[in-house]
This record gives structure tokens, sequence and C-alpha cells, in this order.
């Protein structure tokens, strides 16, 4: 979870030294990785794979990474954590277009556009961060979750069956735009669980199986990782080694989440969903009560 206040530099938080008890990093190696030690890697690497694996399902791997990211260099600003695990999910998360794409059939007349306006709420939303206490939001975001969850399990045709009468296309085109502009909004300032209100609300407004929904979600998940993306990189708030590296553990992790996705169907797309939800409340209500 993101402090509500302030920007720090990044290279600055590495010269007073990421973690507890490291000599202070190079100006090269704080532009590069931030001064995260070798052994640290691994961790960060393995992280990133399983947020990959959870993202392509359906979504909420942010809260794998920046907690990861957290007790390997305690002291990176936050801001500059957020832009280095944009850089891995947007990554991911064009792996899990592609290889939903080969599957699933896509409304790219629909969808391209919705995933441009994602990509614009999300940098606004980015933006936002040092404006809005965004403390406040945490625990709206819990009872929204909670609520999810709840729906889901007494609703279990959700997501499972496809929708006895089509929406239509004016539906789809009004439901997708602004679940766009306001979940991309919210990505660029919160993030937890991103993906997952857009899979939600496409099966539950839309009457789309998981599968499809999800394949959606991407879309336009990627649209908003990469608006947050360009938002921290232009204020020099990316680690972009170890960006790098944590993009191509997420790739792995994504590919193979959408591909068992696929193979699952809706069903395992639905028990994830609900463990997940669950783990998501359990992590933000420890972060602001615990």
């Amino acid at each position: 979870m993101r402090p509500a206040r302030g920007h720090a530099d990044p290279a600055e938080s590495a010269r007073r030294g990421l973690s507890r008890g490291r000599p202070a990093s190079s100006g090269s190696e704080v532009w590069l990785s931030g001064g995260v030690e070798i052994g640290d890697w691994a961790v960060l690497l393995t992280a990133a794979t399983a947020a990959g694996w959870v993202d392509a399902v359906v979504g909420g791997g942010g809260l794998i990474v920046l907690p990861t990211l957290f007790v390997v260099a305690p002291g990176i600003a936050p801001q500059t954590a957020l832009g280095t695990n944009k850089l891995a999910a947007v990554a991911g998360t064009s792996a899990s277009v592609l290889t939903f794409a080969r599957k699933v059939p896509m409304r790219w007349r629909v969808l391209l556009p919705a995933a441009a306006i994602a990509a614009g709420a999300a940098a606004v939303g980015a933006a936002a961060v040092s404006l809005i206490d965004r403390e406040l939001f945490v625990p709206i975001v819990m009872v929204v979750l909670v609520g999810v969850a709840v729906f889901v399990t007494l609703r279990p045709s959700i997501g499972v069956t496809l929708a006895t009468h089509p929406p239509t296309r004016r539906k789809v085109v009004l439901t997708v735009a602004l679940a766009a502009g306001l979940i991309g909004f919210y990505d660029g300032l919160l993030g937890p669980g991103t993906g997952t209100f857009l899979i939600i609300t496409f099966a539950t407004l839309l009457g789309t199986e998981f599968v499809r929904a999800a394949a959606m979600a991407k879309v336009i998940n990627c649209g908003s990782n990469l608006g947050a993306l360009l938002f921290f990189g232009a204020t020099g708030h990316i680690l972009w080694a170890l960006g790098a590296g944590m993009a191509v553990a997420n790739v792995l992790g994504a590919v193979v989440g959408a591909r068992m996705a696929l193979r699952k169907g809706a069903e395992f797309v639905r028990i994830v969903l609900l463990v997940v939800v669950i783990g998501m409340v359990i992590r933000l209500g420890w972060q602001q009560f615990g």
C-alpha cells in the first residue's frame, strides 16, 4: 500500500541505503536496481512470477510484488516501488493478452479504445497519489472486496454460464468504457484488485463467463498499467534493470496462468478469484489495522 503523500527521489532513497545495514549505492546502481543485492533478486523474481500467474487468472498480483519489494528494500520510495512493479506488470499483462487472444474472441474495436481510456485514467490516478489521502480508500476497498466474495459465493452461476440474453452493443461499449475509466483511475491511485474488479464487472453487468471476462480485463489492465508506467517513468520512479528482470519473470507466470485459465475453464477462475479476494482482504486489513 502506498503512502498518501510525498514523491521521494529514488536516488536519494538509495543513497540513504535501501536495506538496513547495507552501504549506499552508486548513481548507476540506483538508476538500475536501487542497490538491491544479488541474493534478493531470487526472491523478487519468484514473487514476480507468482504475481504474473495470479494477475493472468484473476488479478491482484501487485499484492505479492509490492510487499516483497518493501521487505527486500525497506528504504525504497513508494512511487519507485510502484513504477518498478508497473514495468513488470505491463510485460505480464501484454503476454496474457496475446495468450488469451489466440483462443478467446476479442472485441478489439471496443477494447482498444477502452484500454486507451484506462491508460489516461491511470496516469491521472498516479498523479493524484500525493493529493489524496488514500488511507481513506482502503476500508472502502475492503468492504467492496468482501461484497464481491459474498456475491460470487451466493451466485455460483455468475461467470460460469453465459447470459441468456446477450447484451446490446451499446451496453457493452458503455460498460467497458466506464469500467476502463473508473477502475483505470483506481489502478493508478491504489491498485490492488484492478483485474478482479474488471472481471466481476464484465461477468455481472454483461453476463460474460469468467475466462472471457479475464481476457477482456487483461486488455484494459494492460492500458492502465501502461498509463501509470508512463507517469512514473516521466517522474524518474523506475528501477529499470530490476524492473526488466521482474518483467521476464512476470511474463513467464502470466503465460502459465493464462494457459491454465483457458484449459481449466470458468469454474477454476471462480475458485481462484474467491481465494485471491479473501487474500486481498486479509492483506489490506493487516496493512491498515495491523
